[in-house]
């Protein structure tokens, strides 16, 4: 091994060694899926044609001071991005510049995602706070002696106030559960009471709705490692989105299947299924719709009291159980919201 290959295959990215003469005179193992596997001794530009990159290393070169930039590319699943630093090597023998490639797609991701997050929770607080400014200004000018518009205008404001007050609360939550997803819960608790009274919790909401129930649940307890409060939260999260985005007078579903085999789980599993006759949606949305501030129909979820935070909190939840969550969807079908749980 030429001591050009000894320094390429001592850095643990992909890095290629390029001579003044842009030969690449050396190239790691880890550089194969980049640009191929057979690249030692070709012209640089026939092996990367990205501008900045190359004018990285051509830079590096002629100032002898050490350069970065990005090369993006992609694989069949997503783009991806790489970080290159380039340094010039000036040693007896051997003179170029080395340039590695360090993946910061992850990286790149989670900065998009703050972004995402922040700009969604702007906008989320806007509506309501400039609803709540321009009633307040109302009320000190104009309306200030007409007692019904008062009356009528403070309780849209109370409305208001309330929605910022979800949106707040479930964004404590999803913090709360994140905190603890990697701390599996142990305690044992009784699924069938827990859906049961959970329903009872909600039966003004579906005696509002003439929402109907059809239970499918055993007799006798049915027990899992979990943390009351949280499944708690996951089956009032499901079972008031059936309510309300099943329609009027539709009928919801509840069963519980297990403990047994093959419900979706290595090992013995316990499986609630909440399902809904209504309207439904196109399967489309369905691998977005854990996302955070995602929603089929953002005005009828906004209409209706929603956060658009409410399954991404199901999900995390699901996930510190260690259990799995599967949706269901057909237009004109309804909708099946499937929470596996280890059964031990």
């Amino acid at each position: 091994m030429t001591p050009a290959q000894q320094i390429a295959a001592a850095v643990p990215h992909p890095a290629l060694l390029v001579s003044d003469d842009d030969l690449i005179l050396a190239a790691n193992s880890a550089t194969g899926p980049l640009f191929g596997e057979t690249i030692e001794g070709r012209r640089l530009i026939t092996v990367l044609r990205q501008p900045s990159v190359l004018d990285a290393i051509e830079g590096c070169r002629r100032s002898n001071r050490a350069q970065e930039t990005r090369y993006l590319t992609g694989n069949a699943q997503q783009d991806v991005t790489y970080r290159v630093s380039c340094a010039r090597l000036d040693m007896p023998g051997l003179r170029g510049v080395l340039a590695v490639f360090e993946d910061t797609t992850d990286l790149e991701q989670a900065g998009q995602m703050r972004r995402d997050f922040v700009a969604n929770v702007s906008h989320e607080l806007r509506t309501p706070l400039t609803a709540l400014l321009g009633f307040i200004e109302t009320l000190q000018g104009p309306a200030r002696d007409d007692a019904a518009a008062r009356e009528r205008f403070l309780a849209i404001m109370a409305r208001e106030a309330d929605r910022m007050n979800r949106l707040v609360q479930d964004l404590l939550s999803l913090s709360h559960v994140e905190a603890q997803e990697r701390q599996r819960p142990a305690e044992r608790l009784d699924v069938v009471e827990l859906v049961r009274s959970t329903r009872r919790s909600l039966a003004q909401l579906a005696e509002r709705g003439a929402v109907h129930f059809e239970e499918t649940m055993p007799g006798t307890a049915v027990t899992v490692p979990g943390d009351a409060d949280q499944l708690r939260q996951v089956f009032t999260n499901l079972i008031e989105n059936a309510i309300k985005y099943g329609g009027h007078d539709c009928t919801v579903g509840l069963t519980i299947e297990g403990p047994a085999e093959g419900l979706g789980l290595r090992g013995k599993a316990v499986r609630i299924t909440v399902s809904d006759s209504g309207p439904g949606f196109d399967p489309v949305h369905i691998p977005r719709l854990t996302e955070r501030f995602y929603r089929v129909d953002s005005h009828r979820s906004r209409q209706m009291g929603g956060t658009g935070l409410g399954l991404a909190i199901v999900k995390h939840i699901v996930n510190r159980h260690r259990g799995r969550l599967r949706i269901e969807s057909e237009p004109g079908q309804g909708s099946r919201f499937r929470v596996v749980l280890p059964a031990e």
